[in-house]
C-alpha cells in the first residue's frame, strides 16, 4: 500500500530539497504561528508589521537567508534574490487590508506586476502578513502558483513553491478558485499615481492581457469597470474576440502562447457571474462557444464549471 501511494505522488514529492523543505516548514510553523501572533497583539498594526511577518516567514520557516530578503528596491517592497538572480516581488499592505480572494488582490497585485516588470522579475506576491498569493508572469498574464492563510495552525506545504529550490520550477498544481471568490470584493481607491489606460481611463487590472504594467499601449480586452465590477459589454467582445482566434485569426498584441491562460482569466469572470452553461437559463452563444472551447482545451474543470450533459 505504502509504495502504490509513493509511486502515484508527484514527481516533485520525491525531490530531497521538497522534503527537506517541508521538513523543515513543519518544524518551524509552530514557532512562526507564535511570531505571528506576537507582532499582531496590537490593533492598526502598520504595513511594516506585515513585512516583517513575511521575513520570519522566508528567512526562518523557508530557506532564504536574510541576505537575499531585501526591502525597497525601485520602489518595491521586497525583492527575494538568489545569486544575483531576482526572483520575487513582494507588495506588502498593513494587516488586515486584503481580503480572501482573487479579485481582492488585483489592486495590490496590479502594484507588484508593475514594479516587477520595471525589474524584469517573473514572479509576484501579495500579502498582508495573512493572505499570501504568488503568481508567475508568463506572456503577459499572471499565472497562479500559491495562495496560503498564513494564519492557519497546520503547517502550509505548499509553500514550497515559493523556496530556494521550488520557485524556479514550473507550478505543478494549479489552484482552484471557487466562484464565490472571483467576484471583486476590494473596491480600489485610483490615486494620480494610477497609471491608467489613455483610452479607455482604467487601470491595468481591468485588462484581461497584459504586455508590460507600465506601458498601457500593452494592454489588450478590457473587461472589468474602474470600480472592479464585471463590465456587461465588453466581457462577451473580449470572449469572441479571443475565440477567433482559435479560428485562425488573431488579437493584435496577444501571443498565442497567452491565449489559454486569458480565456480562462474572463472565462472565471463569466462563471461567477452565472452567465455559462449549464448555470445560466438563457445563454448568450458566446458564452456557450466559451463552454464548447474550455471543454475542447481540458481547460473547464480550472473554473469549477460542470459540463453539460
Amino acid at each position: 500500500m505504502y509504495l502504490a501511494l509513493e509511486a502515484s505522488a508527484p514527481a516533485y514529492q520525491a525531490l530531497a530539497g521538497y522534503r527537506h523543505c517541508t521538513g523543515r516548514i513543519g518544524g518551524e510553523w509552530s514557532a512562526f504561528i507564535a511570531r505571528r501572533s506576537e507582532r499582531l497583539k496590537h490593533e492598526n498594526e502598520s504595513e511594516m508589521v506585515a513585512q516583517a511577518i513575511l521575513e520570519d516567514l522566508f528567512t526562518r520557516v523557508l530557506d532564504w537567508g536574510e541576505g537575499d530578503f531585501e526591502y525597497q528596491v525601485s520602489r518595491a517592497d521586497i525583492v527575494l534574490s538568489r545569486n544575483l538572480i531576482k526572483q520575487l516581488v513582494i507588495e506588502a499592505k498593513r494587516p488586515g487590508a486584503l481580503l480572501p480572494g482573487r479579485a481582492a488582490f488585483d489592486q495590490a497585485l496590479c502594484q507588484a506586476r508593475r514594479y516587477a516588470d520595471a525589474q524584469k522579475v517573473q514572479r509576484v506576491a501579495v500579502s498582508d502578513g495573512r493572505f499570501l498569493y504568488a503568481g508567475d508572469i508568463a506572456c503577459g498574464v499572471v499565472k497562479d502558483r500559491v495562495r496560503v492563510d498564513l494564519s492557519q495552525d497546520s503547517p502550509q506545504c505548499s509553500l514550497w513553491w515559493l523556496s530556494v529550490h521550488g520557485i524556479y520550477r514550473p507550478c505543478e498544481e494549479p489552484l482552484q478558485w471557487p466562484a464565490s471568490q472571483q467576484e471583486p470584493t476590494l473596491t480600489p481607491v485610483l490615486g494620480q499615481s494610477s497609471l491608467l489606460h489613455p483610452k479607455y481611463g482604467l487601470p491595468a487590472h481591468c485588462f484581461a492581457y497584459v504586455g508590460d504594467a507600465n506601458n498601457p499601449h500593452t494592454w489588450k480586452l478590457p473587461f472589468l469597470c474602474a470600480d472592479l465590477k464585471m463590465d456587461d459589454k465588453r466581457l462577451p467582445k473580449a470572449i469572441q474576440a479571443l475565440l477567433s482566434n482559435y479560428r485562425g485569426a488573431q488579437v493584435t498584441g496577444i501571443p498565442q502562447a497567452a491565449l489559454p491562460d486569458v480565456l480562462l482569466k474572463l472565462a472565471r469572470v463569466a462563471a461567477a457571474a452565472g452567465r455559462l452553461p449549464p448555470n445560466a437559463l438563457h445563454t448568450a452563444p458566446v458564452y456557450q462557444e466559451l463552454v464548447t472551447v474550455l471543454a475542447q482545451r481540458d481547460l473547464l474543470d480550472q473554473i469549477q464549471v460542470h459540463q453539460p450533459s
